[in-house]
């Protein structure tokens, strides 16, 4: 029986040789990712009470990236209980303070097609990027994880979206996420595989496509799955890891689909999502030139290399606004040094930008970085949900960090095509 990705790596989780969508599965669990925040101050009250220790802990990531560095004697704690349990427990995965979970899991060669991966965080999906089916589960299931190495799973019906065509100037991954959020909605995808394809998807970088699984949160999807191609064999290789068997992770051509939305690269503008969701998306031509008081370039969606890349673009020769705060916290630190040693964080310092540790930091309202009531950001993140990055009176604009980029040197929502041109021209 033909099947897509999704259900082939359910079958494989499964031991089964085939399962059908809807169909409920207990599924081994390849490797199991947590963090400081949902991680060992939920899981080990509930693993001590049952009585049990980890079942595989060569199989479990542990990733301290939401309270790093302690900004008070809370999340102090929080990083030290952390850290013990991680010792306790014979965590040698144990990434402390190296950047967002989401980023680092790849970027340390943890991630293989075909894998069932089970992550402690809504933007688990961005691992299916690499053709693994990561879900995003809550600390209750990930203490049954942790205790057993197997998870209940209903095998989710797919949803291709597909793109081709090519990206015009100024226009990244982002945008396509942010136009398809207005398009189809946040709830479009609830319990759905999210499956991308087209030439457009098969074009892009793997932190690009990372983008897109990461998004496929924001569309309601339980997974946001690319097929891998060369492009993921050799960034796998080049993290020191191993893709194995690669070539078997594809849907078959012939497998059914819930449904089947095709998009145009070609005539794409950058979109800005205005508050409180990612679904009040619009192209920039079409959005308020609203006043900005700070511009974030920052979290596993935004902050990355390329994405310091694309900022550094704009800000080259320019100086940010007067009464704008840039605030720059790369996604890693190993995107900190490579930006260091290209010379991209000078551009973006130089700028006025203000370069932060790595860590999910404002984009969830931790550490530094939120917003005081009435205060209006741009920012590089997937979600601008009420309250989320501060005040619950702030208001947060999301896009691509070319146009947060732009936006912080003019002081308001502006095109940064731009000033891309002028560099063109």
């Amino acid at each position: 029986m033909a099947m897509t990705l999704a259900e082939k790596i359910c079958a494989h989780a499964a031991g089964q040789a085939q399962v059908t969508s809807g169909e409920i599965v207990t599924a081994r669990v390849d490797l199991a990712m947590i963090h400081d925040s949902g991680g060992p101050r939920r899981v080990k009250p509930m693993l001590e009470e049952l009585g049990v220790g980890v079942w595989d802990p060569s199989k479990v990531v542990l990733i301290s990236d939401h309270y790093v560095p302690a900004v008070d004697a809370e999340s102090a704690a929080i990083l030290d209980l952390t850290r013990k349990w991680a010792a306790a427990n014979d965590i040698d995965n144990f990434h402390d303070m190296q950047g967002i979970c989401h980023v680092v899991l790849p970027e340390r060669g943890h991630l293989r097609p075909g894998m069932f991966v089970a992550g402690g965080d809504s933007h688990s999906t961005t691992g299916g990027a690499f053709g693994c089916f990561m879900i995003g589960i809550g600390a209750t299931e990930m203490a049954g994880v942790l205790a057993s190495g197997e998870i209940w799973a209903r095998v989710p019906p797919t949803i291709r979206l597909e793109w081709n065509g090519m990206l015009g100037l100024g226009v990244v991954a982002k945008d396509m996420m942010l136009a398809m959020c207005g398009r189809l909605g946040m709830a479009m995808g609830n319990y759905k595989a999210i499956e991308f394809c087209g030439s457009t998807v098969d074009g892009l970088s793997m932190t690009e496509r990372m983008v897109m699984s990461n998004m496929a949160a924001e569309l309601g999807g339980k997974v946001g799955l690319i097929a891998p191609d060369q492009t993921t064999v050799d960034h796998i290789t080049a993290a020191g890891g191993d893709a194995g068997e690669w070539q078997q992770w594809v849907s078959d051509p012939d497998a059914e689909v819930e449904a089947h939305h095709v998009f145009d690269a070609d005539g794409l503008a950058p979109h800005v999502a205005a508050p409180h969701s990612p679904e009040n998306s619009a192209p920039v031509t079409e959005t308020e030139r609203a006043r900005i008081d700070q511009a974030y370039i920052g979290a596993c969606t935004g902050a990355k290399l390329s994405d310091l890349h694309m900022a550094a673009e704009v800000l080259r020769g320019r100086k940010v606004a007067k009464g704008v705060r840039l605030l720059i916290a790369p996604a890693s630190t190993r995107v900190t040094a490579t930006a260091a040693a290209d010379g991209t964080l000078a551009i973006l310092g130089e700028a006025g930008g203000i370069v932060m540790p790595s860590g999910c930091g404002a984009c969830a309202g931790y550490g530094a970085g939120v917003l005081a009531e009435g205060e209006v950001c741009i920012s590089s993140t997937a979600r601008n949900f009420k309250g989320r990055m501060g005040h619950a009176e702030s208001q947060v604009y999301l896009a691509s960090p070319y146009t947060v980029a732009a936006a912080a040197v003019t002081g308001e929502i502006t095109d940064p095509r731009e000033f891309l041109m002028e560099q063109a021209a």
